[in-house]
This record gives C-alpha cells, sequence and structure tokens, in this order.
C-alpha cells in the first residue's frame, strides 16, 4: 500500500487536498447559510487555514513539479498552513472545555477589531479568546463543530505528509536516498 501511495504525484496529492478543503468550507459555508449557524472570530480563522492550505494545493496541481524539492516545498507550506488549521481548533475546543466561571468575556466583534486595530493585536485578541467562542451551537455524535473541525484538519494533515512521501521517490533524474 505505501508503494502505491508512493507512486502518487504531486499533482495527484494536491488535487486530493483541494479537494478535501472545498469540502470542508462546503460544510462551513451551508451551516452558515443553510443551518443559520454565525462563525465566531475562531471560527473564520480556521476557515482562513482552510484557504490557505486549498490555496497552496491549487498552485501545485498546477505547478506539478518534477523534483522532490517542489514537492517538499508544497509539502511543507501546506503542513504549515494545516497546522495553523489544528491549533486554531485546539484552542476552540480548550475554550469550550472551560467552565462557565472561566470562559472569557466577549469583547468587540472580528470586523470592528479588524478596522481600528492592526492585524496582529487582532490576532493576538482573537487567539485569547471570548465568550462567544466558548459556545457549543450543536453537537454531531458528541462533537462540537471544532472538534470535526479538527478531525477534518487532522485527515487533511495526510495530504502534506503525503507531498513529502512523494518527494521520496525517484522522478525526473532526482533521487532522495532516505
Amino acid at each position: 500500500m505505501i508503494d502505491d501511495l508512493r507512486r502518487l504525484d504531486v499533482r495527484a496529492w494536491s488535487l486530493a487536498g483541494l479537494a478535501f478543503c472545498v469540502l470542508m468550507m462546503g460544510v462551513a459555508l451551508a451551516l452558515e447559510h443553510v443551518v443559520g449557524l454565525e462563525p465566531c472570530p475562531l471560527c473564520i480563522l480556521q476557515r482562513l487555514a482552510v484557504l490557505a492550505a486549498a490555496a497552496v494545493f491549487l498552485v501545485a496541481a498546477i505547478h506539478n513539479p518534477v523534483g522532490r524539492l517542489g514537492a517538499v516545498l508544497y509539502g511543507l507550506l501546506s503542513l504549515a498552513a494545516v497546522g495553523g488549521g489544528i491549533a486554531v481548533a485546539g484552542r476552540h475546543l480548550w475554550l469550550q472545555s472551560l467552565p462557565a466561571d472561566q470562559v472569557p468575556s466577549c469583547g468587540p466583534g472580528l470586523d470592528y477589531m479588524m478596522e481600528i486595530l492592526p492585524w496582529q493585536q487582532v490576532l493576538s485578541q482573537v487567539l485569547s479568546g471570548s465568550g462567544e467562542c466558548a459556545e457549543i451551537g450543536i453537537r454531531v455524535l458528541g462533537l462540537s463543530l471544532p472538534g470535526w473541525t479538527l478531525v477534518g484538519f487532522l485527515i487533511l494533515a495526510l495530504v502534506p505528509l503525503g507531498l513529502l512521501l512523494a518527494a521520496n521517490r525517484t522522478r525526473g533524474g532526482y533521487h532522495w536516498a532516505g
């Protein structure tokens, strides 16, 4: 099975990752526009991580580099985007696990903060959490939405690892002995 996965090229791995990102965004947008759930600031950051990974996968699929350097570069870039999503989803779950008396108070909305604060301060305030991020809207099979998003990111992390696996095979005259 590893040999079958090793035979996949950068384009195949990237298209799989891009398709999974489209699925994740489709679910998020359906929950917002069909079900009526408003995304909190941490949900928006998770969406940005999905979009960043999707952008890397799209460029990698179009480029489809022949040598191992491209596969490693796209693998590491997409792993960084997915890792950021994992970190934010984990933080979101942590906030939801806090007892009610320890939940941070709700601060100003993300749109307002983006208008008046530098982006570094907005990011810092969003990651420190707010009461709206600690609310659990719905549960599916016992997991809140950030829990499912974390599961999605963990599955998505297989794609950058696959890209790195693709770099470990002979291609275009290059071979990475390892």
